[in-house]
């Protein structure tokens, strides 16, 4: 391939090539393969910076010496640091050769453009090297596992008589967050476990990534009294610094529409009454995951009647600097009271969106009920 682009260049240009040393011994390198798996990657932008640095000295309108930046910036998305560096230097002798073709051609400006292209360049090279990945891959891999992570929050297709909504809504708008949502069912037996990592968007969103994971492979696979106790050892295992982890599990006969909730630092869960039209607020109580090594949690039982709900969130929704958090959950209680008329369904979304519209955190709202 490489003799076929070379081959591709006019006569006079292959002639000047070959009186250039430093050219003739770099393309006897590229020909012993040391660039092995991005060779053709790289000698592709090296002879496309040729040939932009070669007409530019005869056409700045096909092919002015700022457009040499297309090049480095594909360097920088698809080499790796080594490849880059070889690179740039045919880019710089591209740069030397038309300011010594046309001094007027190559001024500040376009060298500090090169420059500062060359660094984020290097920088973006640099760290997908040290990720092991290729091109855009890191990327994709990225949103592979943004669409895991909210394929595992959706709630399973629950049998009639039953209905849920999850709204998931991260801090500033990122597409990854430190509160999650996984759930299991097995016939007439739900369970769900609502799980915050302090912190906030991106931040906390690669701790919950790996979490996500663990959790949901416990979920439904021990004991229910269990689950809880295993996440804060699994925790415990995992030695972390950063913060802390909140999690409230809530288990759901969906024969007799009894429920237990189990919490472990986590706000309390909130039912609401279809006889009386009220919401009250739970008492399970418990200790955040992974600070002590044996978790006693508190559990409260209940049941569900049909016109009943179960409404699990994170504190992102009730907590503001300087004030009680009972307020806050006060708070989300009053606007709570507009999902009775318009329907649990619609309304979720809505609660959520007024509840964080003054705060920048993660939020995160479960809601089960029996129609």
């Amino acid at each position: 391939m490489l003799q076929r682009l070379v081959h591709l260049l006019p006569p006079r240009v292959r002639a000047f090539l070959r009186r250039i040393p430093i050219l003739v011994r770099f393309y006897r390198w590229l020909r012993r393969g040391k660039l092995t798996r991005e060779r053709y990657v790289f000698v592709a932008l090296a002879v496309l910076t040729i040939i932009i640095g070669i007409i530019g000295t005869e056409s700045r309108a096909w092919a002015p010496s700022g457009a040499l930046v297309l090049t480095v910036v594909g360097g920088g998305l698809l080499l790796k640091v080594r490849a880059l560096v070889a690179l740039l230097g045919v880019v710089l002798l591209m740069v030397a050769f038309d300011a010594w073709h046309d001094p007027s051609a190559v001024g500040p400006g376009m060298i500090a453009t090169l420059a500062i292209t060359a660094v984020l360049a290097l920088t973006l090279a640099r760290t997908r090297q040290q990720l092991g990945v290729q091109g855009l891959r890191g990327d994709s891999m990225l949103l592979e596992l943004r669409d895991r992570l909210r394929r595992q929050g959706e709630m399973p297709v629950l049998p009639n008589g039953w209905d849920s909504q999850v709204v998931l809504l991260q801090a500033g708008g990122s597409s990854f967050g430190g509160d999650f949502v996984v759930s299991s069912c097995d016939g007439d037996r739900l369970e769900v476990a609502l799980v915050d990592v302090s912190g906030k968007g991106t931040d906390a969103g690669t701790r919950a990534l790996m979490l996500s994971g663990a959790f949901g492979g416990l979920l439904g696979s021990i004991q229910s009294d269990r689950f809880l106790p295993a996440c804060n050892a699994y925790l415990q295992r995992q030695r972390w610094d950063e913060g802390f982890v909140t999690a409230v599990h809530v288990v759901v006969d969906l024969a007799t529409g009894e429920f237990t909730v189990e919490s472990a630092g986590h706000p309390p869960a909130v039912q609401f009454d279809a006889g009386s039209g009220s919401w009250r607020v739970g008492t399970a109580k418990g200790v955040v995951l992974g600070v002590v090594p044996d978790l006693r949690c508190v559990p409260e039982h209940g049941q569900l009647l049909p016109g009943d709900a179960l409404m699990l969130y994170t504190d992102g929704l009730v907590e503001s600097p300087g004030q009680d958090l009972d307020a806050g959950i006060d708070r989300l209680l009053g606007q709570a009271e507009r999902l009775v008329p318009e329907g649990f369904r619609k309304g979720a979304r809505e609660l959520v969106q007024t509840m964080a519209a003054a705060r920048d955190d993660d939020c995160a709202l479960v809601l089960i009920w029996r129609t």
